[in-house]
């Protein structure tokens, strides 16, 4: 199992690789001054409070309060663990991540064994529909629906064999392991407490895998008319049913560039069209397409097109994956839909009609534009002026979720036409419109500099300049915890002056995990008032204030000690020292 990821790694990493890039690939940035700007990706709001430093090499969002690293940012908006977001930045900065030696004593990763759980798990079943007495009948139902041996190896495609406990009996050695097999759904314990059992019998088994290809669950399929015909892993520490998407880790790598995504319902839908050698078709895990899905969507392509089928039904889900993609679509994303004919599913239709021909019907799939227009006119008499006032009202709160971007407009300016009014005077009404419902969020102002103490107000400068701790000669304080947060303030400069040349992302690291982050978080976004102020006299100045604070303090204590008892000579000679330092001397009046 590997072990820590040194510190000293994550230092060079957070200086080698660039915050922007990293969140522009994901929410496009524009500058603004010295800083770069966006709404932000993690709440929802037309003015953009979402700001990315260079400098600083940190993200914060006055609106909602989320702020970061490079490193946070990945494990807030991709859902990434720790050791994820930096092998991925590590992969984008071309280094490779060391991890210390694991010794007895070292915590051990919560959710690995789980991973390596399910793993075995999928060995199990395919090994199964290689050697299982039964498996002829898994083996003849792929072969039925036109499925290779090769797609089905892609795929790991496997075979729960019909039995109470086969699974259990396999893996489940030891009480560890058998609470890991109910923590994953991989088996149910029974109601009585007098045992488990396998979820999944008799069926084919189709492992999903997440973005880095781990084993997060199963989707099980019968081979007969029982019901269900499709069971799925249960929610999980390791399975998120709404984020997960079957076929997006195979996508990717049979795909070197992907620019298209076909959203298909069932897992054989994604399997037949990677037998027809048209491999970028997922499927979601018997949920509707969720934002997260999207999100996860978006960033690996610019078009998403929704295959559904023609009736009441599929018209239906169809809405509810616009309604859900709305929100995501900012510039350069793209959201088509395809409807197919009465009676066809994916799976029939490609194998009647071939690749070519179904390739050219995603290609003539229908805009998002379109869908959502004419499915709300069709509901309404538009050749009437009570018509389309009604189609204005049904459209503005749909059009109201889209970004602020080119599309956002186009999609007014394409309202206007169809109700015969100016764009120009409709885009304003739909905007007053907006800012008069009750704000969502409302910015949150930074702290004025007058309401940090000297010790905050010393920490910010260092998080918003380090480098102004190389000029620091000396650190004054004789006692750490005889004034709140100047512990933190002097572990800080120690910090910044045994290893210059770390930006602010990388300072914040080294509290990742520690009650203090929060603290030198909130700071981190502070910028100085004034442009031309002379930071390092600043610095210096506040110091000298702290060193007077603490002085100050210690010779109040020390007057009070004498008060109960003598002082010591060792305290005598600490008290003469302080007051020399204070400029006074006993008696007077000082």
């Amino acid at each position: 199992m590997a072990g820590r990821i040194p510190q000293a790694f994550i230092d060079e990493l957070l200086t080698r690789i660039d915050i922007v890039d990293v969140i522009d690939t994901r929410v496009p940035l524009k500058k603004a001054g010295r800083e770069y700007k966006a709404c932000c990706p993690f709440h929802n709001e037309k003015t953009p409070s979402f700001t990315v430093s260079q400098v600083k090499q940190f993200y914060h969002c006055f609106g909602c309060g989320a702020h970061g690293t490079a490193i946070s940012f990945l494990m807030e908006y991709e859902h990434m663990e720790f050791p994820e977001a930096v092998e991925d930045l590590a992969h984008l900065a071309g280094l490779e991540v060391p991890h210390e030696a694991v010794s007895d004593a070292a915590p051990q990763s919560t959710t690995q064994p789980l991973y390596d759980l399910l793993e075995a798990a999928a060995g199990f079943y395919r090994q199964q529909l290689r050697s299982h007495p039964q498996a002829d009948r898994a083996v003849d139902y792929l072969k039925a629906r036109g499925l290779t041996g090769e797609v089905a190896a892609r795929f790991n495609i496997g075979f729960a064999p019909p039995g109470w406990d086969n699974l259990t009996r396999t893996l489940g050695k030891d009480q560890k392991t058998r609470a890991g097999l109910i923590e994953t759904g991989l088996v149910i314990e029974r109601s009585d407490a007098s045992g488990m059992y396998d979820r999944f019998r008799d069926r084919i088994q189709f492992p999903i895998h997440d973005r880095r290809g781990r084993t997060v669950g199963f989707g099980g399929r019968v081979l007969g008319d029982e019901t269900p015909k499709y069971l799925n892993s249960p929610e999980s520490t390791v399975f998120h049913k709404g984020r997960e998407l079957y076929g997006l880790f195979e996508a990717r790598k049979a795909v070197r560039k992907l620019e298209r995504i076909l959203v298909v319902e069932g897992y054989m839908d994604v399997v037949a069209m990677a037998q027809f050698d048209i491999n970028y078709a997922v499927a979601t895990l018997g949920t509707a397409t969720t934002p997260d899905h999207l999100e996860r969507l978006y960033r690996t392509v610019p078009e998403v097109v929704f295959c559904f089928d023609g009736d009441r039904a599929g018209r239906a889900a169809a809405w509810r994956a616009l309604e859900n993609a709305l929100p995501v679509l900012r510039d350069g994303r793209e959201a088509r839909f395809l409807f197919l004919p009465e009676g066809e599913d994916p799976d029939t239709l490609v194998r009647k009609i071939g690749k070519q021909a179904f390739e050219q019907r995603i290609a003539e799939a229908v805009p998002l534009s379109d869908f959502l227009f004419d499915h709300l006119a069709s509901q309404l008499d538009i050749n009437s002026i009570d018509g389309r006032a009604r189609l204005v009202d049904q459209a503005r709160p749909l059009l109201a979720r889209l970004p602020d971007s080119v599309f956002h407009q186009m999609m007014i300016e394409r309202l206007a036409d169809i109700a015969h009014t100016d764009p120009v005077r409709l885009s304003a009404r739909l905007e007053a419109a907006h800012e008069s419902r009750p704000p969502v969020d409302t910015p949150a102002r930074a702290p004025a500099r007058a309401e940090k103490s000297p010790v905050r107000e010393a920490i910010a400068l260092l998080l918003y300049q380090p480098a102004l701790a190389e000029a620091v000669e000396d650190i004054p304080f004789r006692s750490r915890e005889s004034v709140p947060g100047l512990a933190l303030l002097t572990e800080l400069l120690e910090l910044l002056q045994r290893q210059p040349g770390l930006n602010t992302g990388a300072i914040l690291e080294h509290w990742r995990g520690r009650d203090e982050a929060r603290h030198l978080e909130k700071l981190a976004h502070w910028n100085p008032l004034a442009e031309d102020l002379d930071l390092a006299a600043e610095l210096n100045g506040l110091l000298e204030q702290l060193s007077r604070q603490v002085t100050e303090r210690r010779i109040s204590q020390l007057l009070e000690n004498e008060q109960q008892k003598p002082l010591d000579n060792k305290e005598k000679q600490e008290l003469k020292e302080l007051l020399q330092m204070r400029g006074s001397v006993p008696g007077s009046g000082a």
